[in-house]
């Protein structure tokens, strides 16, 4: 905001200004060369789509309110694209043979959600700039191919923006398919938590992450659930508190949702918290909200604080596996102020499917090398899918193979958000002082700022501008009638890498000064100006190549 790249119109929708088109322009350039290197081929298609294509797909109902949706004058019911794999797969229908396969093709292209929870200025949004590539295959081992050359491209991509990407795995989503990973840069700014092993055997999404535990030592407890009274005692701690015999580690915390209109019970241990998005992936679950307090005394007859799962029929029921085989725990009775001890899990209650529903936490052992684990915040800045065939095969996608017979082409889907990229490179570099912007992405590379409004300095430091842009450096020249510190302090919160400075007293000693954003400075012969920045420039651009 204060360095003039963006302006926010309302929550989940900014104005980018000129700083920042270019900065995109060069993201936008970066992305291009990388995907073309691959064989991608580019498009532009709408971004008003009819419903039918959703509908078609399965996704209209998936996507649900977070998808804009409208109507035109003659009824027709439209969306504002979220993404294109529907449009993209109808455009498959054109090919016909395994000879037209593989392909790789994507767009730079406006994109809409409506974003509940707008924040983090330009990071999640409700209008955003989305490059998004699909491949198209005859066969798994092809879209195998396809994924591991995106993911290679993607790394290039954010090392080329100077950025130090973490490719972790991630839930899939409304997306589906089979596998998903995520490219995500370390950030206190970051609205996602990742779990990394300090020894690189593993990493992920904490939507997706698992760890070690324990074997857990039970003594066998009574023939049956015992209750006791636990008057006011509402929460894990509170019961923890209030009963030696029940730490949390020892309780069922039972937990009621509707998915999809369904109330269902979810099990968890009591010092474990549930990752939302691991039930949306284990149930299928498209709408999937808390059963409010007066809904569960409906069907069960007690309120929050004295829940549990021992008996119940007739509602679905999902555990997390640390609680499989359990013996002698405690939860609650469903009856208000009182529990039942002595609980054997599977004895004593029927679970419908067993499933990973549990958050990591630091220190966690790793599932691969048992190394404790660390969960840091992260900015996720792109994914790519193995979508498989869903897409397809709702639109009848098929080629003929090399038998002639008609085959299912399969699909991956790979996106990365321009502005979420632009504004994960100014989380990463940035000072008290303004931006830091690398070279490859920065909007100008010399800031060339005159000291003086004599003609005589005003006129040399143009020459040396227009010998700067003739070299093919990206330059601005500097030369409004302000003191010197406001235009050193300009440079500095825009984030240019490198500032020329040309004043009266350098040009009595033939000298310009010449000082990086990062704090190095060097006084310059005129003559050799040019020529050290061209190469100093040049060999920033070739460090992150």
């Amino acid at each position: 905001m204060r360095a003039g790249f963006i302006r926010q119109l309302m929550a989940g929708a900014y104005s980018l200004l000129p700083l920042a088109m270019r900065t995109r322009e060069k993201i936008g350039r970066i992305i291009r060369e990388e995907l073309n290197a691959i064989g991608g081929q580019e498009f532009l298609l709408p971004a008003i789509q009819p419903a039918e294509i959703w509908q078609k797909s399965g996704r209209w109902e998936i996507m649900g309110t977070e998808m804009f949706q409208l109507k035109d004058r003659k009824d027709a019911d439209l969306v504002l694209g979220m993404t294109h794999e529907e449009v993209f797969a109808s455009l498959a229908l054109e090919m016909n043979s395994y000879r037209d396969l593989p392909q790789i093709w994507y767009q730079i292209q406006t994109k809409f959600r409506d974003e509940p929870r707008p924040k983090a200025g330009v990071l999640r949004t409700r209008e955003f700039t989305m490059k998004d590539s699909y491949s198209f295959d005859i066969d798994d081992a092809g879209l195998d191919a396809s994924f591991d050359n995106h993911r290679t491209a993607y790394l290039r991509i954010f090392r080329r923006m100077g950025l130090d990407p973490i490719a972790i795995d991630a839930s899939s989503g409304a997306m589906g398919g089979s596998r998903s990973n995520e490219f995500v840069i370390r950030s206190e700014a970051g609205e996602d938590l990742v779990v990394l092993c300090p020894t690189g055997d593993y990493a992920a999404n904490v939507e997706t992450a698992t760890s070690r535990l324990d074997p857990a030592e039970d003594q066998a407890g009574p023939p049956a659930p015992i209750p006791f009274d636990t008057p006011g005692v509402r929460t894990i701690a509170g019961l923890a508190e209030f009963s030696a015999d029940a730490p949390p580690e020892r309780q069922i915390k039972s937990l009621f949702y509707f998915i999809d209109d369904q109330l269902s019970i979810v099990l968890v241990r009591g010092d474990h918290g549930l990752v939302k998005q691991k039930l949306a992936d284990a149930t299928g679950g498209i709408e999937i909200r808390a059963a409010e307090s007066g809904e569960i005394f409906e069907r069960i007859g007690a309120h929050p604080g004295s829940l549990g799962a021992v008996g119940v029929e007739g509602i679905p029921i999902f555990a997390d596996h640390a609680l499989a085989g359990r013996l002698n725990m405690t939860t609650g009775a469903n009856i208000d102020d009182q529990h039942l001890r002595g609980v054997d899990v599977d004895r004593d209650i029927s679970v419908t499917e067993w499933v990973d529903l549990r958050e990591v936490t630091p220190g966690e052992p790793c599932p691969v090398c048992g190394t404790p684990l660390d969960v840091l915040k992260a900015i996720e800045v792109g994914h790519i899918f193995k979508l498989g065939r869903q897409f397809a095969e709702a639109f009848g996608a098929t080629v003929l193979d090399r038998d002639g017979k008609p085959q299912t082409i399969t699909m991956g889907s790979y996106g990365i958000g321009l502005e979420r990229a632009m504004a994960a490179v100014a989380e990463a570099y940035h000072d008290d002082s303004g931006l830091m912007w690398p070279v490859s992405v920065a909007p100008y590379e010399l800031v060339i700022t005159v000291i003086g409004s004599d003609d005589t300095t005003l006129m040399k430091a143009d020459g040396l501008y227009q010998e700067a842009r003739n070299a093919g450096i990206e330059v601005i020249l500097d030369d409004r009638d302000e003191r010197p510190g406001v235009k050193f302090a300009d440079a500095e919160l825009v984030g240019i890498p490198y500032r020329m400075v040309v004043g009266p007293r350098g040009l009595d000693k033939g000298e310009v000064e010449w000082k990086s954003r990062t704090g190095d400075a060097a006084d310059i012969a005129w003559d050799d100006a040019v020529a050290h920045a061209v190469d100093t420039i040049e060999q920033a651009r070739a460090a992150l190549l």
